[in-house]
């Protein structure tokens, strides 16, 4: 059983919701975001992401960044660029990239259930970033950013969901990066109690995207517990906002890597040593793999195609059977050297939607020595390991399409 909750957002009027709306704050680079910020000052990312309102070398700990943050969230509500809803709803929300098409509930979940294990977590969080997201939504008394998770699919929910989009949207446009974005909201009483009875049925929730979000939210929630000797457990800053996404329609594309150097090997040497591990074979190009336990690779202009000899996949564990596991365990550490990728300043992650061309034009310019392309995991294989209470690699997953911020902001009280 999980508890779904409707709340009052505070979201854009209509007619700012295209400039409100922003890419997640750690999708962007600074200077990617401080761009956007400057050409946009309705942007969300001066919520999310203030930082960008400050220089380069100011100190990230620096209180007037959350400050200014809620200096200016509180400005857009004084002037009528957000509002909030009178009453709680549900929203559905639908986006569109090409062919793929995915619709989620948003709603505010229980941090006692994060707390219980009932909405599993597959990732680690690092004490910088989840420090960060503490002073965001402690200073802004808000969640600011959503959360998006996955429930093993419901044909009750599917019915419903399917009955509301057939309706007239509150929001439909399509975002810099060519997204189409709807939502519906959901008001009507009937609607918002089926939802919560139809979710009822689902026993567990799996973080997707957002576990420094989910963290940080609980820790305030234990933070505000402390200070309210009234503490009820009904306060707004017990709950979280997420957008909660059917598992079949959630999509995880290739998270690749690049490496600045080759550890002291040259490119020869470096292809002798990776036979031993890989069959290697040449590519016309990089591309990526078409089939799990394939991995592409650009080294010095040229591309290939690896894959895993048999006698390195007879292992059943869940997190070495898994391609970024193969890659790490038969390369990048026995060959490069790279021990934690968590903390190697060699080693570079880069998300599907910088494409392939980002790869190949990062070893071009010669600031990498070689770029891997990977089969991304399988939704089944996260919820499996997150079911085992086991922890994906870093950078293992990359959800596209990515819920934009701004669109629902959940205040705190």
């Amino acid at each position: 059983m999980s508890t779904v909750l409707p709340f009052r957002a505070l979201r854009p009027q209509k007619k700012y919701v295209r400039e409100v709306a922003a890419f997640p704050y750690d999708v962007l680079e600074w200077e990617e975001a401080r761009k956007i910020g400057e050409g946009n000052p309705k942007s969300f990312l001066h919520v999310e992401k203030s930082e960008i309102d400050f220089p380069g070398d100011t100190d990230g700990n620096d209180p007037r960044i959350y400050a200014t943050a809620k200096a200016t969230l509180q400005r857009w509500i004084k002037d009528r660029i957000l509002f909030q809803e009178a009453t709680p709803c549900f929203y559905v929300y639908g986006l569109k990239q090409e062919d793929h098409v995915q619709y989620g509930i948003v709603a505010c979940v229980s941090i006692a259930e994060v707390e219980s294990g009932q909405i599993k977590k597959h990732e680690l969080t690092t004490v910088v970033k989840e420090q960060d997201r503490i002073r965001n939504i402690d200073t802004v008394n808000a969640n600011t950013g959503l959360v998006f998770c996955a429930y093993p699919a419901r044909e009750a929910i599917h019915r419903i969901v399917e009955k509301i989009i057939r309706q007239d949207p509150e929001y439909d446009f399509t975002f810099d990066n060519g997204v189409a974005h709807t939502v519906w909201v959901v008001s009507d009483a009937q609607k918002i109690e089926a939802i919560k009875k139809a979710f009822h049925d689902v026993n567990a929730i799996y973080i997707a995207d957002g576990h420094h979000r989910v963290a940080a939210a609980a820790a305030v929630a234990r933070i505000r517990r402390e200070r309210n000797v009234g503490h009820k457990g009904t306060e707004e800053y017990n709950y979280f906002v997420a957008g909660l996404f059917p598992h079949d329609q959630v999509r995880i594309l290739d998270y690749n890597r690049a490496v600045r150097d080759l550890k002291g090997l040259s490119e020869n040497e470096f292809l002798g040593k990776i036979k031993e591990g890989f069959l290697v074979s040449p590519d016309s190009d990089l591309s990526l793999p078409s089939r799990p336990h394939e991995f592409g690779m650009y080294l010095g202009g040229k591309g290939f195609r690896l894959h895993v000899r048999e006698d390195r996949l007879r292992q059943k564990d869940l997190i070495r059977t898994l391609d970024v596991s193969l890659l790490q365990d038969n390369l990048l550490t026995p060959i490069l050297g790279i021990q934690d990728p968590r903390t190697d300043k060699r080693i570079k992650f880069v998300g599907s939607a910088r494409g392939i061309a980002a790869l190949k034009n990062m070893v071009d310019s010669k600031e990498f020595a070689v770029a891997f392309s990977l089969y991304p995991p399988s939704l089944a294989q996260l919820m499996a390991v997150a079911d085992s209470g086991q922890i994906m690699p870093p950078k293992s997953t990359w959800f596209e399409p990515k819920l934009l911020s701004g669109l629902f902001v959940h205040l705190l009280g």
